[in-house]
């Protein structure tokens, strides 16, 4: 038994902190002591498991402002990072066997510095990708800021990426980590909750769901652009022109999205949704719900017919493999972490990023009812074959052990 930390900057809802989480739980299964330092937890708008007491939540730094002038978003972030590394090394009583941390690298040289814990860094995406570089001036912040993320980076002794595709994005954006050696760690899900919610047989509300839906397309995502949400609008639009009207009087379409009212980004693409929901007339066709709870998330998967997913490039994505657990096929586009995961044909359908493809893929499951419970058992499937919570946990714990046991010297630092 060892006891290994979690640092990670804010831990509310999304697709990082819930492989965290899952991180978390599946060494625990395995016997070992886990903590979290973060620097931000609000009780309202996080996963049950980090309130529940599963875990020792310590929140450190929350004081520290996460912009300045409503910019330097980076800068402040970087800042709580080491804060809350300090206050590991510094002010608590852990003296924890490993070091787990992800999104933000510039802790790794403190702990290498400061405490004789190994590290182990998640890559879910190279940071210095996520930001465009719009003026000399944003090229002139970021510049520093990038050569730290790639050296701090290096000086894990294990790095870990979410996907295939990640780690061929990471040894091109990295150009002088390229020689290191990053293992594909697929993000999980604890199919413990998903077969309660199975079992339990939840099902939506009229005020949810009209109730001659029989047709009933599910998106779930956050609030945010870079999802490119109006692509699942515009392929409901689409399909509006490719169905008998009794088909469309049974179709309903459901946007469920993380949204937090501190997010400005959250807010504003949620108006300019409904807007947009409202110029194509839409508004009886569509249900938006934000920040759903694990419980509803799981009645809106057991409700549906498919899942659409429409980010392009999703570093991985874990909402198909949500979805295909819980027997439903997914919509996605044909590119980055769903290309590992959904099955075109099978599972579901890869498309390419547009209405009409997406359209088409919607009308095969208008024009036969069977189609969804069809691919959704082959996804049941392939998620319990390829992304179950047991062997994600016997991965993570032998990572976990081989790391433990490096000395300082043989760290992938020293390597580079």
């Amino acid at each position: 038994s060892m006891q290994v930390v979690f640092l990670h900057p804010d831990l509310g809802i999304g697709g990082a902190e819930r492989l965290v989480v899952d991180a978390a739980l599946a060494l625990k299964s395995k016997g070992h002591r886990v903590s979290f330092i973060t620097a931000h937890h609000d009780r309202a708008h996080c996963f049950e498991e980090t309130k529940d007491g599963t875990f020792s939540i310590n929140v450190a730094g929350d004081w520290l402002p996460r912009k300045i002038m409503g910019g330097f978003h980076a800068v402040c972030a970087y800042i709580r990072m080491i804060y809350i590394t300090l206050y590991l090394v510094f002010a608590s009583s852990f003296k924890p066997d490993v070091v787990f941390c992800d999104q933000i690298s510039v802790c790794i040289p403190i702990i290498r510095l400061a405490s004789r814990a190994k590290v182990v860094f998640y890559c879910h995406y190279p940071d210095k990708l996520l930001t465009g570089r719009e003026s000399w001036m944003k090229w002139l912040y970021r510049k520093p800021l990038d050569w730290m993320e790639e050296r701090t980076t290096g000086m894990a002794h294990f790095v870990l990426v979410n996907s295939h595709f990640t780690a061929r994005i990471f040894r091109g954006a990295f150009t002088s980590l390229k020689d290191i050696e990053t293992h594909v760690l697929h993000p999980t899900i604890n199919s413990t909750t998903f077969d309660k919610a199975m079992n339990s047989r939840l099902r939506l509300n009229n005020s949810t769901l009209p109730s001659t839906a029989k047709y009933i397309f599910l998106s779930i995502n956050r609030y945010e652009r870079k999802k490119n949400l109006e692509l699942a609008i515009k392929a409901l639009d689409t399909l509006r022109d490719r169905v008998s009207h009794d088909d469309w009087g049974m179709t309903h379409f459901l946007m469920a999205g993380g949204y937090d009212e501190r997010v400005s980004e959250n807010v504003n693409h949620h108006k300019e949704l409904v807007r947009l929901v409202e110029n194509l007339k839409l508004q009886s066709k569509i249900t938006f719900l934000r920040s759903v709870t694990s419980t509803q998330k799981m009645a809106l998967l057991s409700s549906s017919t498919a899942v659409l997913y429409t980010p392009s490039n999703e570093h991985f994505g874990i909402v198909p493999v949500e979805a295909m657990y819980m027997k439903k096929p997914v919509i996605g586009v044909n590119s980055g972490g769903p290309k590992e995961t959904i099955l075109d044909g099978i599972t579901g359908f890869l498309c390419k990023g547009d209405a009409e493809s997406f359209a088409d893929a919607m009308l095969r499951f208008v024009k036969d009812p069977t189609l969804s419970a069809k691919m959704g058992a082959a996804g049941r499937e392939r998620v319990k074959n390829n992304f179950s919570f047991e062997k994600f946990a016997t991965t993570l714990n032998g990572i976990i052990q081989s790391v433990a046991r490096l000395s300082r010297e043989l760290s992938v630092y020293s390597k580079s």
